[in-house]
Formats: C-alpha cells, sequence, structure tokens
C-alpha cells in the first residue's frame, strides 16, 4: 500500500484501506482492459441471443444489442484495432499536451516556478490554493483535465508533503468541479444544446441558453472549493506519511542568476502570448479564434475551443523553449527535440494502456451495451411513480450509475434528456434543474471509473510516484471526495428547487407550460 496508518484508523479509513488493497492485488489494469473485452463480446452474445432491445427517445430507432460474435463483427474487429487505437480521443489530447508540458518540465522551468513560488505559499493554504485553480481549471476542459493534477502534485511536493495528496486532490477538483465555474464553458454550450430541443418537444416555445444554470454552478464553485479543501486535509492528506520516494525537488527557494533570468523571459513571453491569442479573438470583424458563422468565441465550432489542446500546449511549450535558452539547457534545435523524446518516453506505460482502453471501449460501444442500460435505466425512473426531491435524488444516481459504462457527456444527456426533461417539465420543473441535476451526476463517479477516458492517465502518474499503486490506490482516495460532493451537490440543488432560487439569470427551478 501506498498510504500508511494512522494510530487510531476510523472505520471509514479501514474500509478505504481495503478497497486499496483489494484494488491493487487485481491483474495490471492493461491485463483487466483485455479481460474486459472478452467480457463485453461474450454479453453481447448471450443478450443479444434473448432480443433484448430499446427505442432510443431521442430518434425513435430501435437499438438492439449487437452480437460481437458473429464473423462479420469479428472481421470488423480485426480491421479496426489500429483505428480504434488511432480514434481514442484522450490519446491524442494527452500527447499532444505533453509535448508542450513537457519541454516545459524537461527545461526545469517547471521545478524553477515552483521553487520561487511555493515557499511564499504557506502549507496550510496549498490545499484550498490547489482546489480553487482545479475547480475552474474545467474551462480549459479536457487540457485541464491532463495538466493540472500532475502539476499539483508538483506543488506538493515542492513545499514537502506527499505529492499523491496532490495529485489525487487536483484530479477531485477537476473532475468532480466539472460543472462548476464562475464564467461559462464549452461543456455548458454543449449541455444547452441537448435541453433546449427536448424541452421544445413538450413547450415549443421554451428557450434558454448556455447561462441557464450559471448561478448555481457560481454559488457551487465556492461551497466545493471549500468541501473539498477539507476532505483533502481530513481524509486524505492523513493516510499518507512522509514521501521517500525517487521523485526530489529542491525547495530552499534559491535560484541561480541564470534561473532568475530564464524566469523573468518565461513571464514575458507569456504575457505577450496571450496578448496575441486575445488579439486573435477581438480583433476584425470576424476574429480568427471566433466561431467564422455567429462570432462567438464558445462555440463548439470556435477555433479557440477546437484548438484548445495545442493553444495550451504552446502555451507551457513557448515559455519552456525561453528559460531553456535563458539557462543554456537549449542550445540547439536537437535539445528541444531531446526533450520532446524524454517527455514522450514517460508517457510509454500510458500508451500501452491506453491501446488497451480503446480497444474495450470501442467495443462496448459497438455493441450497444451501454445504449441499452442508459434507456432501460431511464424507463425504470420514469415508471417508479416518485415525485419532488426523491425524483431529483432518483435521476442524479442514475446520472451517477450511468456514467460508469458511458464517458462521454454529451453522448448520455443525448440519451437521456428526451427522456427527463419533458418528464420533469410536466412535474413542473424547468428544464435547467433537470440539466442541473444530470450534470452533477455526471460529475460525482468520473475519477471512480476506470472507464473515465482520463483515468488511465491518472494511474501512469500515481505510478510515478508509487510503482505499487494501481487502480485501488486511485478509487480508494477518490470515494472520499464522490461521497462527499454527491451528499452536498445533491442538497445544494434540493434547496434551490424547494425555495424557487434562480439558477440562472432569469431561470426558476419551478416551469408551467
Amino acid at each position: 500500500m501506498s498510504t500508511k496508518a494512522v494510530k487510531k484508523e476510523s472505520l471509514f479509513n479501514r474500509a478505504l484501506n481495503v478497497v486499496e488493497v483489494v484494488g491493487n492485488r487485481l491483474p495490471d489494469p492493461v491485463t483487466i482492459f483485455l479481460a474486459l473485452c472478452v467480457l463485453v463480446i461474450i454479453a453481447s452474445y448471450i443478450i443479444g441471443s434473448k432480443g433484448v432491445s430499446v427505442v432510443h427517445p431521442g430518434t425513435g430507432e430501435t437499438i438492439q444489442v449487437v452480437n460481437l460474435l458473429t464473423k462479420e463483427q469479428l472481421q470488423i474487429l480485426l480491421g479496426s484495432i489500429v483505428s480504434n487505437f488511432q480514434g481514442f480521443a484522450p490519446l491524442g489530447l494527452v500527447l499532444v499536451t505533453m509535448i508542450g508540458a513537457g519541454v516545459c518540465d524537461k527545461s526545469g522551468l517547471m521545478t524553477a516556478t515552483i521553487k520561487a513560488s511555493t515557499s511564499k505559499i504557506p502549507k496550510s493554504k496549498v490545499t484550498i490554493v490547489v482546489m480553487t485553480i482545479g475547480m475552474l481549471a474545467n474551462i480549459a476542459s479536457d487540457a485541464g483535465t491532463i495538466l493540472f493534477p500532475p502539476l499539483a502534485a508538483l506543488v506538493y511536493l515542492g513545499v514537502g508533503r506527499h505529492p499523491l495528496i496532490g495529485l489525487f486532490s487536483g484530479y477531485a477538483a477537476v473532475c468532480l468541479g466539472f460543472a462548476a465555474n464562475i464564467m461559462i464553458s464549452v461543456n455548458d454550450i454543449l449541455a444547452a444544446s441537448f435541453t433546449v430541443p427536448a424541452a421544445q418537444m413538450i413547450d415549443p416555445s421554451f428557450e434558454a441558453n448556455a447561462t441557464m444554470n450559471l448561478i448555481f454552478m457560481i454559488v457551487s464553485t465556492f461551497i466545493l472549493i471549500g468541501l473539498a479543501t477539507i476532505i483533502t486535509e481530513k481524509v486524505i492528506a492523513p493516510r499518507f506519511g512522509k514521501y521517500e520516494g525517487d521523485a526530489k525537488l529542491d525547495v530552499d527557494g534559491s535560484l541561480s542568476d541564470a534561473e532568475k533570468k530564464g524566469l523573468k523571459q518565461a513571464g514575458i513571453s507569456v504575457l505577450i502570448y496571450i496578448a496575441v491569442i486575445v488579439m486573435l479573438s477581438i480583433v476584425g470583424e470576424s476574429p480568427f479564434l471566433a466561431d467564422p458563422e455567429t462570432g462567438d468565441l464558445l462555440s463548439n465550432k470556435a477555433p479557440l475551443m477546437k484548438g484548445m489542446v495545442p493553444i495550451i500546449a504552446l502555451a507551457f511549450f513557448i515559455p519552456g523553449l525561453v528559460f531553456g535558452r535563458a539557462t543554456g539547457k537549449i542550445k540547439k534545435d536537437k535539445d528541444v527535440v531531446k526533450l520532446m523524446s524524454g517527455a514522450m518516453s514517460d508517457m510509454g506505460g500510458y500508451i500501452i494502456l491506453a491501446f488497451a482502453a480503446s480497444q474495450f471501449l470501442q467495443l462496448f460501444t459497438n455493441s450497444n451495451l451501454g445504449l441499452i442500460i442508459a434507456v432501460k435505466g431511464g424507463d425504470f425512473l420514469k415508471t417508479a411513480g416518485i415525485q419532488g426531491p426523491l425524483l431529483l435524488i432518483g435521476f442524479i444516481l442514475l446520472a451517477c450509475c450511468i456514467n460508469l459504462f458511458i464517458g462521454s457527456a454529451s453522448a448520455k444527456w443525448a440519451i437521456l434528456a428526451p427522456i427527463f426533461v419533458p418528464m420533469f417539465m410536466l412535474v413542473g420543473y424547468n428544464p435547467a434543474l433537470t440539466q442541473m441535476a444530470y450534470r452533477i451526476g455526471d460529475c460525482i463517479t468520473n475519477p471512480l471509473s476506470p472507464l473515465f477516458p482520463y483515468f488511465p492517465i491518472i494511474l501512469a502518474f500515481t505510478r510515478k510516484y508509487d510503482e505499487e499503486a494501481g487502480m485501488g490506490t486511485v478509487i480508494a482516495n477518490m470515494i472520499p471526495f464522490s461521497l462527499a460532493f454527491l451528499v452536498v451537490w445533491t442538497l445544494l440543488l434540493i434547496v434551490f428547487m424547494v425555495f424557487n432560487i434562480p439558477l440562472g439569470p432569469g431561470i426558476l427551478p419551478s416551469y408551467t407550460i
């Protein structure tokens, strides 16, 4: 185990230790994903032979389980193994991001920045700073999920605390807080794009936009930052002793003259880069980074949103390059390539894991098992006859469960919105309330599910600091966050619903058709 027991362990902490031990005794995650591939193929044969099917609530199409053991499907599998791996969305995002972050790290900029900053941050304030930044990092969407947890680990290492506390708290902040922020992101736009058409099935005059949950999101942000800070310090941190691993960071705060010069030049390069991005976002009748059709910067068609990953990668690459030049670490182009190659070599374990995960996720998608689980679950809740807050709680729990099987938030909402938005409207609740309930449930089990696209990269970074760690280590340290967020966030939404507090500008939880 990577954790060290405190003198008097609580029952809950002992339960977490059991989860960690049992989880880490499982086979390697690569082996587990390959075994799951076999399991899905067998399950598709058994369930498919029984003729199980559902009607897609959005399209009206009949969805049946696809038997993956047929000659045709096995031929498709054989011919798609490479494309499954190539099409695994997180793989490209992670590798492109790590090219930039790798140069920033290998050039010494990250270490120098932490050395210069951590000495100014009291240890008692590190967690709340990490949680605040992490909760807001979802504005960068996938890039924030990839980059922030390992950076948080370095910050904790920099102040002399166990880096896994930072890694896990950072991971919890960006994943669990994906539906909490103080500003609108592309995630809000995507959610609204499914909610509004579903609502118009009942009320054609219904209109709303991406701000429909903004007030609730802002309130949630501050409450969840405090909650996550408490969970980190009272539950997670006590599970870890002094870090004695190989990863070391000189944190005495002393910097050489070359490092000071490099930090200054790197800082200037960041400001220039930000200025260029801002100019490309606002200058001209049709700004380069805005949606060509609408001029909206937050549209999912806007180059700013579509290019967020390379934009952030460059935000790390450029100052890393400048710092390396200033300190003499980079003298020629071959040095830059060497740094990028070093960063990629560190990702070898993740790439192998991504290969196995991509095959399973594609097989699971092809079988239609995920779709059928979602629709069957929705039908059960719809016919259960539950009303009021209990209906809201049931829907949140349903979203939590479905999220364990289907990672894409938009894919799940495309299925659930046509079922639950009209259903909640008919009992007097605004589509904005239904959307927020779904988004809460969709966040809660993100860090717990091995099927979550970014789980493998967190596992890879966990093993950087503890070679014996496994899925059990990650899951055991995420359970306290998920349980606490589930209870507090659900209660907060119920308070908004009962007292009819606006969820967004002019958007009340109640709704009259």
